[in-house]
């Protein structure tokens, strides 16, 4: 399954930790996921063995983090999807052996907003 929980996720980058495998994480909202993130993922992944993405909560999401992760799970560059729960991903991380951490939240808040706002003017111009 693609889709861990913060234990698992925990368990899976130590596993993977103590196999010299390497793993790269990546934090972001993906609310909306959009092709982009799909090639920015791809392009992170590079040749590294594993990919982890963490989900962040936006501020005002569109979606639960629950359908997030099930998108984001669907992407071939990504090998685990975890959704930190109450401990936040911040405290996930620090317990996360990556040997990369990407964090792309501030990038995709700045999408979101700009997204809401092109369809909040298409709106008010029908």
């Amino acid at each position: 399954m693609k889709i861990l929980t913060p234990a698992e996720a925990i368990e899976t980058a130590v596993r993977l930790h103590a196999q010299a495998t390497p793993l790269k994480a990546v934090t972001g909202c993906f609310d909306p996921l959009l092709s982009g993130h799909a090639r920015r993922l791809e392009s992170i992944r590079g040749g590294a063995a594993a990919l982890m993405v963490v989900i962040v909560e936006p501020e005002r999401p569109l979606m639960t983090a629950r359908a997030r992760a099930e998108l984001v799970a669907g992407l071939a560059a990504v090998d685990y999807v975890v959704v930190p729960g109450e401990e936040g991903f911040e405290a996930l991380l620090a317990r996360l052996p990556a040997a990369e951490v990407t964090r792309e939240e501030a990038t995709h808040e700045e999408v979101r907003r700009e997204l809401i706002q092109h369809v909040q003017t298409r709106q008010r111009a029908v």
